[in-house]
């Protein structure tokens, strides 16, 4: 059968310090009860610290995958991180770690698709898998979401963690890898969850800083309404083209960033919750490290063949939806 890009192996890292719904409660007007209900988090992990930025998340997650898979960095050909979080506008997240790890002077970048980020760069990393050009990619998701975050807006402060994973991708000519993928955006809906300071349009001054124009905006029933669909829609097509039944699927890897939108996507593809990866009670919404967390978390219960569906919505909006076949 033709080259299909296969993930070999699989890496995570989270800070130590939890920031609990408790503790939340002391900084917003918010309760436990409210979070749990309407999010399913219970708390999220965050890195303190000066001077400590997406890097620090990443390169850890991609020192752990380099340990586990034996892999020298010297071999490694791509290096791509999604992340909507970069230490700096450049360089580059991607070009932090490289240098950081001894990763030579290779290609290696940032991608920028909010939640959906580790789908938008799995699917980049496995073209150059797939054409032959490369061996060895690493995709990492990677996102310090507290740097971004208002701590006194209670719509958005509940939600987000730190956190990152990365995966290293490898050429298979076995019935295993990235099958399918499809990836979709619409920039009207950019309004509705963004962040205006900091770009081109909005440079930082006093004033972007006085209107706190810094941090996640967040028009939460809207946000919601189209994730709910796009997701769950993205989801069912990926099945539908792939000709996959629920009882095919052994795996829901969804973009954790509500268990209401998470149970949605379970039940238009009709599969039960004992199908679903599930960690948002531990991490909250970490972004573009959603994905490759909840592999990691559940690498243990992953058997080679197993059929994954892999599926995010992010702000942009950004979505799309992933079928693998577990290789490892």
């Amino acid at each position: 059968m033709s080259l299909r890009a296969a993930i070999t192996g699989v890496h995570g890292y989270v800070p130590d310090y939890i920031l609990t719904n408790a503790e939340l409660e002391k900084m917003v007007d918010t309760n436990d009860e409210w979070i749990t209900t309407r999010t399913g988090i219970k708390e999220r992990r965050i890195l303190k610290g000066e001077a400590q930025g997406t890097s620090v998340l990443a390169t850890e997650a991609v020192r752990g995958l380099l340990e586990k898979t034996g892999t020298s960095p010297l071999d490694i050909d791509l290096v791509i991180c999604a992340t909507v979080t970069p230490d700096y506008m450049f360089p580059s997240t991607a070009n932090l770690v490289c240098s950081r790890l001894g990763i030579p002077s290779i290609c290696s970048f940032d991608l920028l698709a909010a939640c959906s980020g580790f789908i938008y760069a799995l699917t980049t990393g496995a073209q150059f898998i797939e054409s032959g050009r490369y061996k060895k990619v690493i995709v990492i998701g990677a996102d310090k979401m507290s740097s971004i975050i208002d701590y006194e807006d209670r719509t958005t402060c509940v939600l987000f963690g730190d956190g990152a994973g990365a995966v290293l991708l490898e050429p298979s000519t076995e019935d295993v890898g990235i099958v399918d993928f499809m990836l979709h955006s619409d920039g009207s809906g950019g309004e509705y969850l963004m962040m205006k300071g900091g770009g081109s349009v909005y440079p930082a001054s006093h004033e972007t800083v006085d209107q706190r124009m810094h941090y996640i905006k967040q028009e939460g029933p809207q946000v919601f309404k189209f994730a709910v669909t796009n997701m769950a829609d993205a989801a069912a097509a990926i099945m539908e083209k792939n000709h996959l039944s629920g009882d095919d699927v052994d795996w829901l890897v969804p973009h954790q960033a509500n268990k209401r939108i998470i149970d949605a996507t379970a039940k238009r593809m009709g599969i039960g919750e004992e199908k679903v990866m599930l960690n948002i009670q531990k991490y909250g919404n970490t972004t573009a490290g959603t994905i490759p967390l909840c592999l990691f978390d559940y690498q243990d219960q992953l058997k080679k063949g197993d059929n994954l569906v892999l599926a995010a919505f992010g702000g942009g909006f950004t979505w799309g939806a992933m079928y693998i076949k577990w290789a490892i």
